[in-house]
């Protein structure tokens, strides 16, 4: 099995997503700016983007699922764009970050029709429903991709909200699909324990949000082109 493509990425993609999980944990939890923030979020960006390609090659060559290759490039462009926010300036960036919207926009729009026609057939039409979600989650994200590429820049909380908001719903995506949708794989007592699998994903959400109410106060809007090279990134 390891002699084969496939054989080869599953192991990768096993390991990473495991490392990414972990790693997201701590990011999520530990106060934000601190040594261990940025450490852990680096181990977790490279692992989520490792990741995620391994399943996008493997959903789109070796296990067709079109399902996956709609979360896997959307999450993808989630961790790639939440990274790019606190890395690097919009000015610095820009050809790569509307690379990614562009992305975002057309994954999205194949996932809006490949989910219709899901909803539209004759049995297991509620697998259409996460497809929509993931092309809204896309399309909302490119969309502030539009308004920060036209205000050439994006600083203070705003800044801290895009980068949050984005790694957070890519750990929340990935957590997910471990702790909901790879029952099987769990030890016996836990397969059938929907509610107790559930916890680690609820958690990621509520960490998520916790984070983004301590923001609320903070100055929230993107600055003019003018202004954006005074933005460095922390």
């Amino acid at each position: 099995m390891m002699s084969t493509p496939a054989g080869f990425l599953l192991p990768i993609h096993v390991i990473s997503a495991l490392l990414a999980i972990t790693a997201g944990m701590v990011a999520l939890w530990v106060a934000k700016g601190s040594a261990l923030h940025r450490t852990s979020g680096n181990v977790f960006s490279i692992a989520m983007l490792t990741m995620t390609a391994s399943a996008v090659v493997m959903a789109m060559f070796f296990f067709p699922n079109r399902t996956n290759v709609v979360a896997g490039i959307l999450t993808f462009y989630l961790v790639a764009t939440g990274l790019l926010t606190v890395v690097r300036t919009v000015e610095t960036s820009r050809n790569l970050l509307r690379a990614c919207m562009l992305m975002a926009f057309a994954t999205s729009a194949f996932a809006y029709g490949f989910g219709a026609t899901i909803l539209a057939g004759n049995a297991m039409r509620w697998m259409g429903v996460p497809v929509l979600v993931f092309g809204t989650v896309g399309l909302l994200a490119a969309i502030g991709d539009a308004r920060v590429l036209r205000a050439g820049g994006i600083a203070g909380a705003q800044r801290l909200k895009r980068h949050l908001w984005r790694m957070g719903m890519a750990m929340w995506i990935a957590t997910a699909s471990l702790f909901l949708g790879q029952a099987r794989h769990f030890p016996e007592p836990l397969r059938h324990a929907g509610g107790l699998r559930a916890i680690p994903v609820l958690w990621v959400l509520a960490v998520m949000f916790y984070w983004l109410f301590r923001l609320r106060n903070r100055r929230n809007d993107a600055i003019p082109a003018s202004h954006a090279r005074n933005a460095a990134p922390s």
